[in-house]
């Protein structure tokens, strides 16, 4: 029979794992084109014809949808040439203020693409990038769009410290149409450095459960 002293041990126990196994939290930060590792291949949309439907659509490892439906995001040739844009690419001919998803095939930890907005301005908080594992957010970032030469945009990237498996993107409500393309998609390997400081913190923890537990034990005795 459990004890009412042993159930508090028992409790004590979880209580201390729980806190001690949520030393690992998610941060997200900027990155450019430079800080995915050699060889990232972009996604280009090429081969595929103008008027392709969006929503539904399953390219390069990746199943894009729209929250607002068929008819409003496609494949086409957008602004024309930008800096970070290139015809065939995605490119909003109805509303614009949807959620692009973009479901991957595997955990990740970079992500970036090239965008531009219909404006000939600079645009704050031009587009949203949130990640998602599961259903946990893990972090989102917003990212002011540049002349990219003539139309506002640039490159948005980011990398999260928790892997992630979709992502949603959204594009401000103060412009008429986007257009986004150059998608690159990798994990990034941790320094060795990280991995012996990770396998330390491990290996602590462990010997810290297996005291709790020989003290229960010695309580029980």
């Amino acid at each position: 029979m459990i004890t009412a002293k042993r159930m508090k041990l028992i409790v004590a126990l979880f209580v201390f794992l729980l806190s001690s196994t949520s030393i690992a939290r998610a941060d997200v930060i900027s990155i450019g084109p430079g800080a995915f590792p050699p060889g990232t291949t972009p996604i280009t949309f090429t081969g595929l014809a103008d008027g392709t439907e969006v929503n539904g659509l399953s390219f390069g490892g990746i199943l894009f949808s729209y929250s607002l439906g068929n008819g409003n995001v496609v494949i086409d040739g957008g602004p024309g040439i930008t800096n970070n844009v290139n015809p065939p690419n995605i490119v909003s001919i109805g509303n614009p203020t949807g959620i692009l998803t973009l479901t991957l095939s595997g955990p990740a930890t970079l992500l970036g693409y090239g965008y531009a907005v219909l404006a000939v301005a600079p645009v704050a908080n031009a587009t949203t990038i949130t990640l998602f594992n599961g259903v946990t957010n893990v972090g989102s970032l917003n990212y002011n769009g540049v002349l990219d030469p003539v139309f506002a945009g640039g490159f948005a990237g980011i990398q999260s410290t928790l892997p992630f498996d979709s992502v949603q993107i959204t594009f401000s409500n103060g412009v008429p149409a986007f257009a986004l393309d150059n998608i690159l998609v990798a994990t990034s390997v941790p320094e060795p450095a990280t991995m012996l400081l990770l396998g330390a913190g491990l290996a602590g923890l462990a010997a810290k459960v297996r005291r709790r537990r020989k003290a229960i034990e010695n309580e029980n005795a």
